[in-house]
């Protein structure tokens, strides 16, 4: 994303918890921390925060969103999303201020098709690549491998932590 846009940076964060996704499978916290730093740690346009981990649970993106505007004033936030998740956006906690008061960058994801774009969203120009946590999980646990899927270290830490074996 951070080389298919003009952003000079990607910020990563990572959530405990989505109000959405309540119920679901997920990893501890720190444990999904360290697989997006290792995903990463040679790029520096990425960087990925914990911001969410001490807010009140469920937390909303809105609440992170207020969060790195306070805590980094001089940063102007962009709100990235997968185009899965673009429909979804008006049930979110206070959607119309989202849409109001930050830009918001679309990845499209394949067999979604983006139908409402709006000033306020940007569609980001870059290859579409039909992966997805839950089909990387699948492998996992079927034994298949996950190689050029993820990066390296990510395997490797999936490996050694034993992460959605039988």
């Amino acid at each position: 994303m951070a080389t298919h846009t003009d952003l000079d940076a990607v910020w990563l964060v990572v959530s405990p918890q989505s109000p959405f996704k309540v119920g679901e499978e997920l990893l501890p916290e720190a444990e999904r921390y360290a697989l997006v730093q290792a995903a990463i740690a040679n790029n520096p346009r990425l960087r990925v925060l914990d911001i969410e981990f001490g807010m009140p649970k469920p937390n909303y993106t809105i609440h992170t969103l207020d969060t790195l505007r306070q805590q980094y004033p001089l940063q102007d936030f962009v709100l990235l999303m997968g185009g899965d998740n673009l429909p979804g956006l008006p049930r979110w906690k206070e959607a119309s201020r989202i849409m109001a008061e930050y830009s918001i960058y679309v990845y499209p994801r394949p067999g979604t098709p983006i139908a409402e774009v709006t000033a306020q969203v940007r569609i980001v120009e870059a290859p579409l690549l039909d992966i997805s946590a839950t089909f990387i999980r699948g492998c996992v646990r079927a034994g298949r491998s996950i190689r050029y899927m993820v990066p390296a270290a990510v395997d490797e830490l999936i490996k050694r932590n034993k992460y959605w074996q039988a």
